[in-house]
């Protein structure tokens, strides 16, 4: 990747690690599915008016509003208030990388390296340790429901190297224009609707941040890279993601990680780590007959 398509990734890393500072404020406004459909009508509406329409065949938004959308976010936002702690959803949360790349391998013929391999079998062994020690002091719901979303997460991956939407911007708005209403329907089937009548200030914020900031910019860039590169290269740089996340945890809820979770965590990161380092390693040390240029260009 160049270093300007690296300082981008980190950026939405950032952006994806506070957010679930943002969420946990959210949260504790309105029930999840309800804040998830406000979430994504706040980032269709009004944007769908004026980014026209979408460059892929509707197959794809669809799709993907559905998987990322409504499955993904549903998931992630429930396991959230069921009480799973925000700065371990965020280390939880990126199992996408292993999802991602073996859906990748399955459907895009994207075939892991034996560094890749490895360093799946790291981070499997890591979140192992982490649900393990979690079950011992807390209902698992929470824990199973982050990994569902994270299983949504790398299925929408695949889905999007799929769809390569010229103009990824406007994809993400009519994606989360295709969420709104089954998230609405969700949620006026199962939860209690009447926190709408209740909004103030920081529930508006934390919808705000969530629609514009982490699904427009940050879905939007995340999806431009993907357009670029190979989906196991873009993946592993969402470990960054905890980092700020559980920083961002510790700065503003007071959360704290036991001395196993930490241990564990930097098993899972290392796990992660470990492809995109030797694999860049191994990049500057090839030569190459003449410039390499990054797939999907």
């Amino acid at each position: 990747m160049s270093p300007r398509h690296v300082l981008l990734a980190v950026l939405v890393a950032a952006i994806w690690g506070f957010n679930f500072v943002v969420l946990k404020v959210g949260l504790d406004e309105f029930p999840p599915i309800l804040f998830s459909a406000l979430r994504f009508l706040a980032a269709a509406v009004p944007a769908i008016f004026f980014v026209g329409r979408p460059s892929v065949p509707w197959r794809w938004v669809i799709s993907v509003g559905l998987v990322l959308g409504v499955a993904k976010f549903s998931f992630l936002f429930i396991g959230l208030k069921a009480g799973m702690p925000s700065g371990l959803s965020s280390l939880v949360l990126q199992s996408q990388v292993i999802f991602t790349t073996v859906f990748a391998a399955i459907v895009l013929r994207e075939r892991p390296k034996r560094v890749q391999i490895t360093g799946i079998a790291l981070a499997v062994a890591g979140i192992g340790v982490i649900a393990w020690d979690y079950g011992l002091s807390s209902p698992l719901l929470g824990f199973a429901l982050i990994i569902a979303a994270a299983a949504c997460w790398g299925v929408s991956n695949v889905l999007m190297r799929y769809a390569r939407p010229a103009d990824t911007l406007r994809f993400m708005v009519w994606v989360s224009a295709v969420a709104v209403l089954p998230l609405f329907a969700l949620s006026a089937l199962t939860e209690d609707m009447s926190a709408l009548g209740r909004l103030d200030w920081s529930g508006a914020a934390a919808v705000g941040y969530v629609a514009w900031i982490s699904t427009l910019l940050g879905f939007g860039i995340w999806g431009f890279l993907l357009r670029q590169y190979e989906s196991s290269v873009v993946a592993p740089f969402s470990l960054l993601v905890p980092v700020f996340g559980m920083l961002s945890a510790w700065a503003f809820l007071g959360e704290d990680l036991s001395w196993l979770q930490a241990a564990a965590g930097g098993l899972v990161l290392a796990g992660l780590a470990i492809p995109l380092l030797l694999g860049r390693r191994a990049a500057r040390t090839e030569v190459l007959p003449e410039p390499l240029v990054p797939a999907g260009r």
